[in-house]
């Protein structure tokens, strides 16, 4: 059977550098994070979710929000190539660490440039953000990478957020789900769902109706459970001051075996 494995990487003591685009930037509590970040992890322990902590990168501020290195399809590990070339260092510690835990690693080259944030997965469809972290290029050659596995790449345009998975994710039914102000082309999903809140827009799936949501969203949440499913609400305010949401903070590695 798969194992449930997922990487998650410490706060750097730099967080409050960390780059912001589309917020003002906010006073950042490093204790907090450091709490926050903590109670996370324990989260995902709790639901059976193995977590492997990726070395530090504590001179790399953004290095927390470790999706934007990588991106998992079945057993390869593509390395990502950010569009902003002070996070580009992020990936030596992943890289390491997906190499030991088995996986085929690949990687993005220049002039290509995509952040993990940007890739949405459902099923064998890979959707991929268009917009200021990943390029034309970044999206040709993780389509090159993973369709050869069976995986369909779809491109989609990103231009009222950071990432693709700041403005969408994923119900367990392959439901897209989003704050309609923030996505740029709803129609692109076969099935979408309109939530009320931006922070709403984030669910990583735990398992079952399990779903890690941010208690930004309580009436997201309550939406959720009248349809059936089991919101976990976790404090990640101090990282949402940085453009982050619950997907930002780990990698789920769901087709590795034990």
């Amino acid at each position: 059977m798969p194992s449930k494995k997922v990487l998650v990487r410490r706060p750097s003591p730099r967080l409050a550098e960390g780059l912001v685009t589309h917020v003002e930037r906010e006073k950042i509590d490093a204790d907090l994070a450091l709490e926050q970040w903590e109670a996370y992890g324990e989260t995902l322990r709790a639901h059976g979710w193995e977590t492997f902590e990726v070395d530090p990168a504590d001179d790399c501020p953004d290095s927390v929000f470790v999706e934007d290195t990588v991106v998992m399809y079945k057993n390869v590990a593509l390395i990502a190539r950010s569009g902003a070339e002070s996070r580009r260092e992020e990936t030596l510690g992943v890289e390491e660490a997906v190499a030991r835990l088995g996986c085929s690693v690949n990687w993005i080259w220049d002039p290509g440039t995509l952040d993990g944030g940007d890739v949405l997965k459902i099923d064998d469809t890979i959707y991929v953000g268009r917009g200021g972290r990943t390029n034309a290029v970044g999206v040709q050659q993780l389509r090159a990478a993973f369709e050869p596995l069976g995986a369909r790449v779809v491109a989609v345009p990103v231009s009222k957020v950071l990432h693709l998975k700041s403005a969408v994710t994923a119900l367990p039914d392959g439901t897209v789900v989003g704050h309609i102000p923030k996505v740029d082309r709803p129609s692109l999903f076969p099935r979408f769902l309109s939530v009320p809140e931006e922070s709403g827009s984030h669910v990583v799936l735990l398992g079952g109706d399990k779903l890690l949501m941010a208690a930004s969203a309580p009436l997201t949440a309550e939406l959720f459970a009248d349809l059936g499913h089991q919101p976990v609400l976790v404090d990640i305010s101090e990282f949402e001051k940085l453009e982050g949401c619950v997907t930002c903070l780990s990698v789920r590695l769901r087709d590795l075996y034990a």
